[in-house]
């Protein structure tokens, strides 16, 4: 039996105290050794979408979900016992019909529902929907599950981020780049008789462990830091001087913001006396490179009061307003007419 490791379950063990991941740890390497352990206490959750997922009690609060096959054991997530069955009862584990590749499906925007009792404020003017003209094929290809094709539609620059994090990593990166202008990479489609956690897509987010070493070395590194990982390869780009403006090219999915975002650490460390920008013609991107670089330098954490990330707009009206006073810009309507 093959056991694996899925993202969610290492994010949810850093959120425990050190007894509380030492424990979980214990019994995780236990399943390694022994799946079939007759001390384990399965059992299995009635009210969860997907009948394949179980528990496994820790200790007397803590509960370890598992999505339990016949041939595959994935560690999925642990937490207090309510948390954990609320987590398993939300979400399904299914292979994308368009692409292939495993994905963890969690709930879509409508079943999440927060109830607004008093309105200070006129509603404004409809926001443009990014994908609204988008065809479902288009956007299952770039690996969006089916039952969030609806909420997909619907979103706009206020909703985008949002949704992005709640949906598989393949299909966030598509529609973020799709927002600001972009070509996604269109993920590659296995054949039927290839494992769904063998799509490259898949191995972002589920990992088969082959022994309790490998299993240990995961739990003990953080899957953000992998997430942004960067490929010897890549390394050249990275540390090389230049010199003058350098352009590195490549079709989406190359990379190309990994590098950057080394870069710019790389910078920041190299010049100790220097404040570096890392520029993007986006908001909605500039927001999600944040979110990456406070992954990538989490472990020194004063970078970031020398490291600023903001799009070209941003940067714009601070310089201005610093030279000149606040600016007077034309209504958003007026400017998208221009444009």
């Amino acid at each position: 039996m093959e056991i694996r490791i899925a993202d969610t379950f290492t994010e949810s063990l850093a959120r425990l105290t050190g007894e509380e991941q030492k424990a979980v740890k214990t019994t995780a390497f236990d399943l390694q050794l022994n799946p079939a352990n007759p001390g384990m206490n399965f059992h299995k959750l009635d009210k969860a979408k997907d009948k394949n997922f179980w528990s496994v009690r820790v200790g007397s609060d803590i509960r370890l979900i598992l999505h339990k096959t016949q041939g595959s054991l994935l560690l999925c997530y642990a937490d207090h016992h309510d948390k954990a069955y609320d987590w398993a009862e939300r979400r399904k584990l299914e292979t994308h019909p368009k692409t292939g590749a495993a994905q963890e499906i969690r709930e879509t925007v409508r079943e999440v529902v927060v109830p607004i009792y008093v309105h200070t404020e006129l509603p404004s003017a409809t926001k443009p929907r990014f994908f609204a003209e988008i065809s479902d094929d288009q956007l299952l290809s770039y690996g969006v599950p089916p039952e969030w094709l609806g909420d997909v539609r619907q979103a706009n620059e206020d909703s985008l981020l949002t949704l992005a994090d709640r949906l598989p990593g393949e299909a966030a990166e598509a529609l973020l780049e799709l927002a600001t202008g972009g070509k996604p990479r269109v993920p590659l489609t296995v054949t039927a008789t290839t494992s769904p956690f063998d799509h490259p897509d898949a191995q972002r987010r589920f990992r088969v462990m082959k022994n309790v070493e490998e299993l240990e070395r995961a739990l003990d590194f953080p899957w953000d830091k992998w997430t942004v990982f960067l490929h010897p390869e890549q390394r050249q780009w990275v540390e090389r001087s230049y010199a003058g403006p350098a352009r590195v090219s490549g079709s989406a999915g190359t990379g190309k913001t990994i590098v950057a975002l080394h870069r710019a650490v790389f910078l920041t460390r190299a010049n100790p006396d220097a404040r570096v920008l890392l520029t993007t013609f986006s908001d909605i991107l500039a927001n999600a490179l944040r979110t990456k670089l406070r992954r990538l330098i989490s472990n020194d954490p004063r970078l970031a009061e020398r490291l600023e990330v903001h799009s070209i707009n941003a940067i714009g009206q601070r310089l201005y307003k610093m030279h000149f006073g606040q600016a007077n810009l034309a209504p958003r309507e007026w400017r998208a007419k221009v444009a």
